[in-house]
This record gives structure tokens, C-alpha cells and sequence, in this order.
């Protein structure tokens, strides 16, 4: 088939009157059915001896029994919960198949669990405090966000990392009462404020939910907030965030710059990073290890070998609220692109381009307010941190809840693409002027493809056959639809929103 000339393809701009108008939240993906069906990793590494916690997700009309053929030793499942729990101290990859039971019926999946050295080896999934609760973080608002991930079917979707950001420690020389106190007890151990009157009560909260819990803290004295940070105290501490339970610990640049000093070497951008990196291995707990300090140094080319699970990839991506948008489009597709990003990314370390900014967010102006993103360009988020392999931690407001935004976070057949146990992060293949075409490896084979529309009105984006590194008949479905398009032979195109985008699963016909 014939593919109309790069230059002509741009200009099948359809432009309508109401081509600015306020666009429709329209939900595209299908609310599950009543039979169950395995959701979220396929794959999941944790250290010899190390505790274990994996939760099946699942979704289905409750109740639901659970299965897994083939755990190793050391492990046991609770059938009820679907949690694996226990610890197995010879390393290892076992094939396990899970099995989930309701009275619609039975879903199979199987997982491979891999005893070794190397975590995370899909993209991080869950929720982050920040973007929402900023410095006004508490307790009781992280409890609460737990709560919400399993209330709202989050966790059945397999979200399940809830991460406490900056303000938990005390804040030297704070005018508010609950952020005073003594910095560190009689051993240099950190503290918390009296926002967070029990860490360890807190974490155990969070794990008797079958989830995973998340903190924060700056290799410098102070954290980007003015808290306190790890500086002279890194194996306290570590030692200190495993005694209180975490199992992930976002490590913020901030005054650590104060450290290096101006313009520092590359050496000196790693140091932080292989210091904590070094005592987190040394400890008797996993804890994912998420690098902050925004691309600096091309951090991608390095994050891995100094032993980041995740490294940010660009500034804060909310850091303006009402630029969210322009950030979406410059700091995600753009640095990603221009600096080949998909060559450092892959299983057990990931480009980080931040959170999901969608729902009700801080405007840093003391409301929560709805994201600005316009809904085509959720669309666009959501597709593209899917096609790169990026962490879906989410970080609006996770107890209210709308069903567009659950609707954006909660597609399986879009966070497969995002968990695809092949971990092959996707690229750009084509551009012309705003239209943009990304695709990425599957495995089994299969290719996902985003058609991308970041220029104004409507146009009709393709994709060939050579651009993707496919051939022959494709079988396409629509995954946002959940629905399959048809089979074509070397391209396939469809019209593409203002800033929005088509996500197709292209699957090889015999």
C-alpha cells in the first residue's frame, strides 16, 4: 500500500470552528466484567532473603480465590488475599502461574519470580504525596491515600507503592509547632515531625493492606522543603527507614548541591547516588531506589551503574501548574527523544519523566484544583510514560477520584504495554513538524504504537510498516478502546485530536 508523502500527511489538517472548544472528558476505557482477570507485573525480582510482598491484582466480582502453582520455597499465598509473602534465600528464576476463581469463571497468568540482585524489574506503580499535599503531609493523609488505592480498585489495577515526598522530618528553625523538635535522637538517627507520630505504625498500615511503602529525604543537609536531610548520617539513615518498614526511597539532589559546588563533574553528581545506592545493598530489607536529581549530567547514561532503580529525566514537571502542558510535551517527549533515551532505559532501572499529573492537584496557591492537562493531552500523558517504560506513580488526589481519571489510570490492556515483561522502553520513529509516531517492542513479538497530534485542530497520523519495523498483515486493536480496529497491510492510520493521540497494539497475522 501506497503512503501518501510525509508533507501531504500533515496536511490533512482538519480544522473546525470548534476545533479549540473545551474538549469532552470522554471515557474510552471499559469498565471490567464481573469475571476475573490478572492484572499488572508478570515478572517481579526481589534479593535472596529478602522479605517478600506481592499482591495479585486482580479485578472481578468479588470473592475471588487465589492460586499460584510452582512458588518456591520460602513463599506461601494467602487464597483469600492473593498476597505472597515469606522470603527464599537461594537465588533463582521460577516459573509460577497464577490463577484467580470467581463464580464467572477463571483467569490464569503466569509470573516469573527472579531471586537475585536486581529489583524492580517493571516500572514502579502507585501514588506519590506530593504534587497534591506538598509540605501540608501527614499521617493521617497517608493512611487515608492507602486506603483510597485499594477502596477505588487502584491496587487491582497493580498500583502498589504508596510514597510519603518531602516534610515528614523535623524543619530546622519552622515557626509551626508540629514541625519543630530534636533533629535526630541520642544515636544520629533521623526523626520525624509530629505530623508523623509512628512510622513504623504507618508502614505496617500500609503492608497490612498488601502494598508497599514509599519515603523521601536529600543527600544534603536539608531536603528541597528545609527539612531535615541525610548528610553526614546516609547509614542511619537507611538503616533507620528499614527498621520503620520502607521499601522504596526517593533521594531529592536539593542542598546537595551545596556539596558538590557549582558545575560539578560527573563524579560528583554520582557521589550521593553510589553512596546510598552501596547501603541500601547492605541492608536486610528491598528498598527501590528512585534518583531526583532532574537529568542532570545526562544521569540516564550512569543512573544504572551507580545503582538507581529510576532516575528523573528533567525538572519537576508540575513545578508550574499552569505549564504542566508545555512541560508535558518539552521535558517528556523532547528530552526523551532528542537524547535517545530508550537506549539506558530496561528491567531493574528505569527513565523517570515524574508523575502522572492528572486528577486534582496543588496549584501552589494553597487549593487543589483539576489538572490543566486538557483531556486529549491525559490521554497523551498516560500513552506516552506507557510507551517509554516510565513509573506510573500517580500524584493528584487519590481519594476523590473521578471516573475520567480512574478511567486514565486504570486501562490493563494500556498498563500492560507499561509492564511488558520484555522491558524495552519505546522510541520515536517518525516525525513530521507537530504529528509524531512512537512505537515500542512486546513480548511475544507484538508492537505498541502511539500516534501523536501535538499541533492544533484534527489530523489523520500513520504509521508504515517500515517506520515501526514490522511487516506483513497486522492484526490492530485499539487499547484504549480495548477494541479491535482490523487487519492492514503496511500502514495504518487513524484522526488524532488537538494534542491527543491513538494507542494500537500491532500484532502479526499468519
Amino acid at each position: 500500500m501506497r503512503r501518501p508523502s510525509r508533507v501531504a500527511l500533515a496536511a490533512l489538517l482538519l480544522v473546525s470552528s470548534s476545533a479549540l472548544a473545551a474538549e469532552e472528558a470522554v471515557i474510552l476505557t471499559p469498565t471490567p466484567g464481573p469475571a476475573p482477570r490478572i492484572n499488572g507485573a508478570r515478572v517481579f525480582g526481589v534479593r535472596p532473603g529478602s522479605p517478600f510482598l506481592f499482591t495479585i491484582a486482580a479485578t472481578g466480582e468479588r470473592p475471588i480465590r487465589f492460586a499460584a502453582e510452582g512458588l518456591p520455597n520460602g513463599l506461601c499465598l494467602d487464597p483469600a488475599t492473593g498476597r505472597i509473602g515469606g522470603s527464599v534465600s537461594v537465588p533463582g528464576t521460577h516459573a509460577v502461574t497464577l490463577t484467580a476463581t470467581n463464580r464467572h469463571g477463571t483467569a490464569k497468568r503466569p509470573f516469573r519470580i527472579v531471586v537475585g540482585e536486581t529489583l524492580a524489574l517493571t516500572p514502579h506503580m502507585g501514588w506519590n504525596s506530593w504534587y497534591v499535599w506538598e509540605n501540608h503531609v501527614t499521617d493521617r493523609i497517608m493512611r487515608d491515600a492507602a486506603d483510597a488505592i485499594v477502596r477505588s480498585g487502584l491496587a487491582d489495577h497493580g498500583y502498589q507503592y504508596v510514597n510519603i515526598d518531602d516534610c515528614w522530618a523535623v524543619k530546622p528553625g519552622a515557626k509551626e509547632p508540629d514541625l519543630q523538635g530534636a533533629e535526630r535522637d541520642g544515636q544520629g538517627r533521623v526523626n520525624t515531625n509530629a505530623r508523623f507520630p509512628d512510622m513504623k505504625a504507618l508502614t505496617d498500615h500500609i503492608h497490612g493492606l498488601g502494598l508497599k511503602a514509599g519515603i523521601y529525604t536529600s543527600p544534603g543537609p536539608k531536603t528541597c522543603a528545609g527539612h531535615v536531610g541525610a548528610y553526614r548520617h546516609e547509614e542511619q539513615d537507611a538503616a533507620r527507614f528499614v527498621e520503620w518498614g520502607f521499601d522504596f526511597l526517593k533521594y531529592d539532589w536539593c542542598s546537595y548541591g551545596d556539596i558538590a559546588g557549582k558545575d560539578p563533574s560527573v563524579e560528583a553528581l554520582q557521589k550521593p547516588y553510589r553512596q546510598i545506592s552501596a547501603i541500601l545493598k547492605r541492608q536486610p530489607r528491598d528498598v527501590v531506589l528512585n534518583l531526583c536529581q532532574y537529568g542532570m549530567g545526562k544521569v540516564w547514561e550512569w543512573g544504572r551503574e551507580v545503582g538507581g532503580n529510576s532516575w528523573r529525566t528533567a525538572g519537576d514537571l508540575g513545578l508550574r501548574f499552569e505549564e504542566i502542558g508545555t512541560a508535558l510535551f518539552r521535558d517528556g517527549f523532547d528530552v526523551y527523544a532528542d537524547s535517545d533515551l530508550h537506549r539506558f532505559g530496561g528491567p531493574g532501572a528505569w527513565n523517570d519523566p515524574d508523575y502522572l499529573l492528572i486528577g486534582y492537584l496543588s496549584n501552589w496557591k494553597g487549593a487543589t484544583v483539576p489538572t490543566p492537562l486538557t483531556p486529549n493531552e491525559q490521554y497523551a500523558h498516560v500513552s506516552l510514560w506507557s510507551l517509554v517504560a516510565a513509573p506510573l506513580i500517580f500524584s493528584g488526589d487519590v481519594t476523590r477520584l473521578d471516573p475520567f481519571t480512574l478511567s486514565l489510570l486504570t486501562n490493563d490492556e494500556v498498563i500492560d504495554v507499561d509492564q511488558d515483561p520484555l522491558g524495552k522502553p519505546g522510541r520515536r520513529v517518525w516525525k513530521q513538524g507537530p504529528l509524531e509516531v512512537w512505537a515500542r517492542d512486546l513480548e511475544g513479538g507484538s508492537k505498541a504504537v502511539g500516534l501523536f497530534n501535538r499541533g492544533e485542530g484534527t489530523v489523520e497520523v500513520g504509521a508504515t510498516w517500515a517506520d515501526v519495523g514490522v511487516s506483513g498483515r497486522q492484526s490492530v486493536r485499539d487499547l484504549w478502546r480495548q477494541k479491535a480496529v482490523g487487519v492492514f497491510e503496511g500502514r495504518y492510520a487513524a484522526p488524532v485530536g488537538r494534542h491527543g493521540v491513538v494507542l494500537v497494539k500491532l500484532t502479526r497475522m499468519p
